[in-house]
């Protein structure tokens, strides 16, 4: 160990209190990059190798009723390797432990075909055993699978029982086994903004049973597509969607607008967003504060620099060893962040399985992300210190033994503008010296100042996400959305329904509304979505402008929200073309009327008869919104509905939809903000404790001169402070 490297070490004691607060920052940067960077590569990788071991679909079609013989011939169109036809049949499923109605979703299954490597979708059973056919079951009952986000709230397990309503007929189930699907990693209700376990499951059974129960004999109503590889999707897209619209095709799409692969790829662009964001500002930060530190050692140290060139120390070695002095601290916090970014990297990862069924997780070291992200820290550190230490260099050993010339002392700019305005009398001599240092050293000032404010920044993004989704939910669920209870019918039913909801004990208002899939088409652009009808003088569920004011539904034309008028390329008086994917596959001209204000969704909105005109249909309904007594909103009087009124799909309550989406988010968050405050801790730590140590350091003999002219410690300390 030579002169130098005795030198480095002692230093680094010396201010031991800086180097521990400048590599606190550089490990709370490093370790979330690693942490968003490892977890976002664990859950692809993850996602990844889970469809292409369970065969997930690249292309699904939804359809009103075809035969079986249909698919020879979409196995014929070009590109396409293998069509798995199934059934799906929405349900209401009742348990005997759990009041509230519950939603679900049956589909078909192939048990003969469903562990061929050929067969798509297929089932990865955590519990039990699949279904035993029913040409072989003694039991009448059927049995099934359910999925593991419903059976966990519930404490199913194979062996229980459940009982649901299908084509308004009960049915009672055995449960065979608990089974996960790569269709289902993100388990929502259709319609929902989130997902509800306890409310919604999905449940597979054995095809033949199936197709009995929903009047499917010899038909199917859902396609799963595998295709070859390199083949352009929308050509095979519209032939498909072509073969299929005699049969009420809904229209085909590609595993994008997938619901859980879309959730999934929204997410992983949120852990890419947050990795490269906290990145560049650690490394800022980092970099601004050590180039603090080094400037001021080598401003305090200017006769010991002197000193080694007179002994014949050149300036590569000097510059080596500041340089030195940095890489030890950058290390430490190198070391630090990679261990910390590896536990919660995998802790994050962990938290999403919650939220995203995978069968496992795939949880690999990504060594190149570690790599890259030391490299990268190394690198820019040393290149944003360059400058500092380059002055090490070019001190002169006699320049450096001259002292320091003393500052010239003058009125600030600050102090005549104070004075100017009859300021002069609240100015202390303590507050006139803080000032006078701010106008003196403005630049060491300014990255102060833009260091704590980027600790105030992070920390008002973390609280903000809160007050937004606060926000939002008082606007949807307060004020747009005022209905107790939202009811859904299995098929689009006569308005006389209305009628009928309105003579129910309980019931104070009923409000029809109609909803169609359609694709919305401007010129090149183009938009799956939906569109809502409701009632001329509508109350419980209204559109909202942009001051949150209710919207009149107009007699003819569409309502779009701004954010999809952006995406068409469309201003209020413009045209869009509709096409319809229900049904008869109309395509339609519609004026857009106005614009709305929407935090959840993209749908259109219409007067219930124009849409119904639109789609030449005579007064259908698709539900209804209901207001009704407080004491009638229990789960026992949802039942009652849905047992009198066989064709209704389910009930959802407001309460319960704003009650699940804190109950599946609120550890989240709470994770969220937690970290976002440690965060800005170590960012607000490390830049006031490190400005504090420097003036310290430079005003050591101004602070002890005054307090042998008189001030006191309070006094004294109030100039650093």
């Amino acid at each position: 160990m030579n002169t130098l490297h005795r030198k480095l070490f002692r230093e680094l004691w010396m201010i031991r209190g800086q180097v521990f607060a400048i590599a606190f920052i550089i490990a709370c940067g490093l370790s979330t990059v690693i942490m968003s960077y490892n977890t976002l590569a664990s859950l692809q990788q993850t996602r990844e190798q889970y469809y292409q071991e369970y065969g997930f679909a690249d292309l699904f079609a939804s359809l009103k009723r075809a035969p079986n013989s249909l698919i020879a011939r979409i196995q014929q169109i070009p590109g396409i390797t293998k069509a798995v036809p199934r059934v799906l049949a929405p349900v209401r499923i009742s348990l005997e432990n759990f009041i509230e109605p519950i939603q679900g979703q049956l589909v078909s299954l192939d048990i003969q075909n469903i562990t061929k490597h050929e067969s798509l979708n297929r089932i990865y059973l955590r519990e039990g055993r699949m279904p035993i056919a029913r040409s072989a079951r003694k039991n009448q009952r059927s049995e099934v699978l359910i999925n593991e986000a419903f059976a966990q709230p519930h404490d199913l397990h194979p062996g229980d029982q459940l009982s649901i309503i299908i084509n308004g007929h009960e049915k009672q189930l055995v449960i065979a086994g608990i089974a996960l699907s790569p269709e289902f990693i993100y388990q929502i209700a259709p319609g929902s903004i989130m997902p509800d376990f306890s409310r919604y499951g999905v449940i597979w059974m054995e095809h033949d049973t199936l197709e009995k129960a929903y009047d499917m004999s010899g038909a199917f109503n859902d396609l799963s597509i595998k295709l070859a590889a390199n083949i352009e999707h929308h050509a095979v897209i519209e032939q498909l969607d072509s073969l299929l619209k005699p049969y009420g095709g809904l229209g085909a799409y590609d595993r994008e607008l997938q619901v859980s692969h879309h959730f999934l790829s929204e997410e992983f662009k949120q852990l890419d967003a947050m990795g490269s964001t906290f990145s560049l500002i650690f490394l800022s930060v980092t970099i601004l504060l050590l180039n603090m530190l080094v400037s001021r050692i080598i401003s305090t140290q200017k006769e010991i620099i002197a000193s080694l060139k007179a002994f014949g120390y050149s300036n590569w070695a000097i510059g080596f060893h500041y340089s030195q002095l940095i890489l030890c601290i950058v290390i430490i916090g190198n070391i630090s962040g990679v261990l910390s970014g590896l536990y919660l990297g995998k802790n994050l990862a962990l938290l999403y399985m919650d939220y995203y069924r995978f069968p496992y997780l795939d949880y690999q070291l990504q060594t190149e992300v570690i790599l890259y992200s030391i490299a990268i820290t190394l690198i820019v550190t040393l290149l944003g210190t360059l400058f500092s230490v380059r002055k090490a260099t070019q001190l002169q050993p006699a320049e450096a033994m001259r002292p320091e010339p003393p500052q010239h002392y003058r009125i600030t700019l600050i102090e005549r503008i104070s004075f100017n305005f009859g300021l002069k009398a609240f100015l202390s001599q303590s507050t006139r010296m803080i000032l006078r240092h701010f106008e003196r050293h403005p630049l060491k000032a300014f990255m102060s100042i833009f260091g704590t404010a980027f600790a105030c920044a992070i920390m008002i993004v973390g609280t903000f996400f809160m007050d937004a989704m606060e926000h939002m939910l008082e606007t949807e669920f307060n004020q747009s959305h005022k209905e107790d209870l939202t009811l859904t019918m299995l098929n689009p039913t006569s308005y006389k329904a209305i009628y009928e909801l309105r003579n129910i004990p309980g019931v104070l208002q009923v409000e029809p509304y109609r909803t169609v899939a359609v694709k919305m088409n401007s010129g090149s652009h183009s938009h799956r979505t939906t569109i809502h009808g409701f009632a001329p003088d509508n109350r419980l569920h209204q559109v909202l402008d942009f001051k949150n004011r209710p919207v009149k539904i107009p007699a003819s034309g569409i309502l779009l929200p701004e954010f999809l008028t952006k995406k068409l390329n469309v201003n209020v008086g413009d045209s869009i073309t509709i096409e319809v994917l229900e049904e008869k596959r109309l395509t339609q001209q519609v004026h857009i009327a106005g614009v709305s204000r929407q935090y959840i969704g993209l749908s259109g909105y219409m007067n219930i008869n124009a849409l119904n005109q639109l789609l030449r249909e005579d007064s259908l309904i698709s539900g209804a919104y209901l207001m009704v007594d407080n004491d009638t909103t229990a789960g026992h009087f949802k039942k009652s509905i849905l047992k009198n009124i066989p064709q209704i799909a389910g009930v959802s309550e407001r309460k319960s939809v704003i009650e699940s989406f804190y109950k599946t988010v609120g550890d989240f968050i709470l994770t969220y903000i937690a970290f976002i405050t440690i965060l800005s801790i170590a960012i607000a730590f490390g830049v006031i404790y490190n400005n504090a140590r420097i003036t310290l350091a430079e005003r050591s003999r101004e602070l002890a001169s005054l307090r042998v002219m008189g001030y006191t410690q309070e006094e004294t300390a109030y100039i650093i402070r």
